[in-house]
């Protein structure tokens, strides 16, 4: 419901009246129901205006503004930002490297973030691709438990990439 008119800003010459906890007043001129409104201390907010003849209801805007913000603010804590992390390699990775590279992509899955594993060809290194994929299903394995491979490595251009994803129960 945004953008919504109120009060004066309803242009129309007869409105379908709706009370606040849904109660019918039937079809009534805007300008008795806007004198209904305030008689009430209350708003005429137009709900459906595609309606014929539209439909307004009787609220307290401000409160009804507030509480949407708030819902809005609450649903906003409850969302999970995953984000992107990325591990460059090299198809002649040592193992102790190996070791710290696994160490940090476990890590990152457990935060909830993806992993973005590049193995990153230098020269006539690309040759070595097969190599370069063993590594990456290595990490995979290692892995595995806290989380599952989302994309395959695949090369593109002057690397292979693969892209691990959170497991759910981890």
């Amino acid at each position: 419901m945004k953008d919504l008119r109120i009060n004066e800003q309803i242009r129309v010459r007869e409105v379908r009246v709706v009370g606040d906890g849904g109660e019918q007043f039937g079809v009534m001129s805007t300008r008795d129901a806007l004198q209904l409104a305030q008689d009430r201390h209350v708003d005429l907010v137009e709900v459906s205006p595609t309606a014929r003849p539209p439909v307004c209801r009787l609220m307290d805007y401000g409160k009804y503004k507030y509480e949407q913000a708030k819902r809005d603010r609450e649903s906003r804590k409850k969302q999970k930002i995953v984000s992107v992390k990325e591990l460059k390699m090299r198809p002649s990775i040592e193992d102790h490297d190996f070791d710290v590279k696994v160490k940090n992509a476990r890590r990152f899955l457990e935060e909830g973030d993806k992993v973005k594993c590049t193995m990153v060809f230098r020269g006539r290194e690309i040759v070595h691709a097969p190599l370069a994929q063993q590594t990456l299903s290595k990490l995979a394995e290692l892995v595995s438990d806290v989380g599952a491979v989302e994309r395959v490595p695949r090369v593109e251009g002057r690397a292979m990439i693969m892209i691990l994803a959170p497991k759910k129960g981890a």
